[in-house]
């Protein structure tokens, strides 16, 4: 074999020693690329998890804003709001006193636009201020039966066992019994007023909070999240307050808007019973007051009516557009 044929032999020998090495170079990490060498594992979930939870409340928001019936109802919401809080700032006085001849029909003075009742109290004034405790029932009672329930429900739905066992027989001891009896007979016992009904309301309210808070829970203690932040060492309060309940939000808060509502209707039904505060005007003892002059003057119960009506139907309506725009089935499809 000559001189030349070796040195080929050597180069291609080297060439095929070279070849790996320069075919498989090591690329640089893009920002792209999920590089996890120098990065803790909690901080990157945590990163991620609220990037997410970001996106998905934009996209909720945007859904929520895209519908024409939701705005309707929470641009009612918020001039029914409006109107209660600058109540007391156009009629300073109280709104049962007697200001004016009685029966005038809307429009007939211009002192009284909505016309006064059968005592000469003005309708306008007690129609603003009527807004006031329905708000203040519905709002309040809301807020007790949710914070009520939502522990429940949570503490039944995490643990489980003997615990859920006992929480869940004491809520069917109040879905047992009818409601509004049960309100009634609450209301009845204690002395009428604008708290003892905001109370009362609430205790009947919260079994159907805790069982929806207790179906979420079941349905999300078990997820890799849950896994991952119990295996970190997490407490049980942190768990069940910041990585479960954040998830189980969404149902819960379209509940509280038909709370709201069935909170205002209950208040109505028991001042149209005469079993409401008989210190302060609401539209359901409105109602109540000329139910007895329906035919001569059908103005006195109509028109705290339509309040009541186009309330509740802002409230149900804000509901629909919540679960539209928090659902996830809904939300994904848009």
């Amino acid at each position: 074999m000559s001189t030349t044929d070796i040195g080929t032999l050597r180069g291609v020998a080297a060439e095929r020693q070279i070849a790996p090495i320069e075919a498989d170079p090591v690329a640089p990490s893009s920002p792209a690329d999920p590089a996890w060498s120098n990065m803790k594992a909690p901080d990157a979930r945590s990163q991620s998890s609220s990037a997410v939870a970001v996106t998905n409340g934009r996209r909720a928001l945007k859904v929520f804003l895209s519908n024409p019936n939701a705005l309707f109802g929470t641009g009612f919401l918020a001039l029914v709001i409006v109107i209660a809080l600058i109540a007391p700032i156009l009629y300073p006085d109280d709104p049962l006193s007697m200001v004016g001849r009685p029966f005038l029909w809307p429009g007939q003075n211009p002192d009284f636009p909505l016309g006064t009742d059968s005592l000469g109290r003005d309708v306008l004034a007690g129609i603003l201020h009527g807004s006031r405790i329905s708000l203040f029932v519905g709002l309040t009672a809301t807020a007790l039966g949710l914070t009520f329930g939502v522990l429940v429900g949570s503490v039944a739905g995490y643990f489980g066992g003997w615990i859920d066992d006992a929480l869940v027989r004491l809520i069917e001891i109040f879905q047992t019994l009818p409601s509004f009896v049960l309100l009634v007979v609450l209301v009845a016992i204690a002395q009428p007023s604008a708290t003892t009904v905001t109370l009362a309301i609430a205790v009947i309210s919260w079994p159907t909070v805790a069982r929806l808070t207790r179906a979420e829970f079941r349905a999300i203690r078990e997820k890799d999240f849950v896994m991952a932040a119990r295996s970190l060492g997490y407490g049980h309060m942190r768990i069940i307050f910041r990585e479960i309940l954040p998830n189980a939000l969404p149902p819960i808060i379209v509940t509280s808007s038909v709370m709201v509502a069935t909170a205002i209707l209950m208040e109505s039904a028991l001042s149209f019973m005469g079993l409401g505060d008989p210190n302060v005007v609401s539209w359901g003892s409105m109602i109540g007051t000329g139910r007895e002059l329906v035919r001569t003057a059908w103005y006195l119960t109509a028109l705290p009516g339509l309040a009541i009506v186009f309330t509740v139907l802002a409230l149900n309506l804000i509901g629909d557009g919540l679960n539209d725009a928090l659902n996830p089935r809904f939300s994904q499809d848009r």
